[in-house]
């Protein structure tokens, strides 16, 4: 088991600076921009944001939870930090990939490691269609909004949405209705992690929507399409005995 070098980041609340203050009086840690594993200190929240900090580098990153649920966070312990980073296992993960055009022509894409919602933006609900890969499937779909997450996200937005949890390494992404009006018996779809799903937005001038991918998000689309990125890689790391798998499956047994 070979020691790694790990850098330490910490977001902005006083219990993970704190912590951040005293491993770094504890251990000798090195530079963000040459360290082999980046420590991220808080919530699930900034966990997103390190993974996105740092995803050119492709650095592994290992969480230590000092937010409120730490779905992708392991336990906070100051003992032996060296040692648990050397022996964490890895889990990675491919992010989806959002391209949304507006309706003045404009475009931008943008990464979601969670997953990419549309919302509306004013009180009449929105109209959407859905197309996988290329095929209509749902003509019209009214509601509050529409997320594609993935097994990552699943926990997480698309589980309040109740959308159902996937297993990492299933190959599946979630495609889940936010309070669907019509047609109200549809609560979503399971898709191939291949899949690009396209979404139309109806009526969009009168029932505008915008869309999100983690924290990038566009107001008033016309088009979003979203696939997996496999060409990205975030490499996350967790004590052997609280792996990812471990924890997604683990959820799914909560009363």
């Amino acid at each position: 088991m070979s020691r790694r070098s790990f850098a330490l980041v910490a977001s902005d609340t006083p219990e993970a600076r704190d912590a951040k203050t005293r491993l770094e009086a504890r251990y000798d840690t090195a530079d963000v921009d040459t360290a082999e594993v980046i420590v991220a200190l808080g919530g699930d929240g900034f966990m997103l944001e390190t993974l996105h900090r740092f995803m050119e580098r492709a650095v592994p990153i290992y969480g230590m939870n000092c937010g409120t649920i730490g779905f992708l966070m392991n336990q906070y312990v100051e003992d032996g930090l060296d040692n648990r980073v050397a022996a964490a296992q890895a889990e990675t993960l491919h992010p989806l990939r959002m391209r949304a055009d507006t309706v003045d022509g404009k475009s931008s894409e943008a990464l979601a490691i969670n997953e990419v919602s549309l919302l509306r933006e004013s009180r009449q609900a929105a109209k959407i269609a859905i197309s996988i890969d290329g095929v209509k499937r749902m003509a019209e779909l009214i509601c509050d909004g529409v997320l594609l997450a993935t097994p990552a996200g699943s926990t997480a937005y698309n589980l309040s949405a109740h959308g159902p949890i996937i297993p990492i390494g299933a190959q599946l992404l979630a495609l889940t209705p936010i309070s669907a009006f019509r047609p109200r018996s549809w609560r979503g779809a399971l898709l191939p992690a291949r899949a690009e799903v396209t979404f139309e937005v109806l009526e969009a001038a009168k029932r505008p929507v915008s869309a999100t991918a983690d924290f990038t998000e566009v107001r008033d689309v016309a088009r979003v399409s979203v696939r997996e990125d496999q060409s990205v890689d975030l490499n996350l790391l967790f004590d052997p005995e609280h792996n990812l798998e471990e924890r997604i499956i683990k959820e799914q047994f909560q009363p």
